[in-house]
């Protein structure tokens, strides 16, 4: 069983570590931590002093670092575009809900 295959085992259980997720970015575990520091991964979750994070937390940091890369973006406003991303992701399930039904 390679790392990969341990990667996606933990994205169907939902959770992640620190450092799967930097892995999974890429990114520098110090990144994620600066950002955990600056409360700018919302829904990540500290349990017994260990970080975990849900697949949506994986989406939003790869935003995030995207656009940081992408756009030379400070941190924030990474943070407040990936807010809006997800915003319009919201939007757009519903509608396809509605359209459904």
């Amino acid at each position: 069983m390679g790392d990969e295959d341990i990667l996606i085992g933990r994205l169907l259980e939902d959770v992640l570590t620190l450092e799967q997720l930097a892995a999974a970015c890429p990114v520098e575990p110090a990144w994620l931590q600066r950002r955990l520091d600056e409360g700018l991964l919302p829904n990540a979750e500290s349990v017994a002093g260990r970080w975990r994070f849900s697949s949506s937390c994986l989406q939003r940091a790869r935003r995030m670092r995207r656009i940081e890369r992408d756009f030379e973006a400070v941190p924030e406003l990474a943070a407040l575009v990936a807010d809006l991303m997800e915003e319009i992701d919201d939007l757009r399930a519903q509608l396809a809900w509605h359209a459904r039904n």
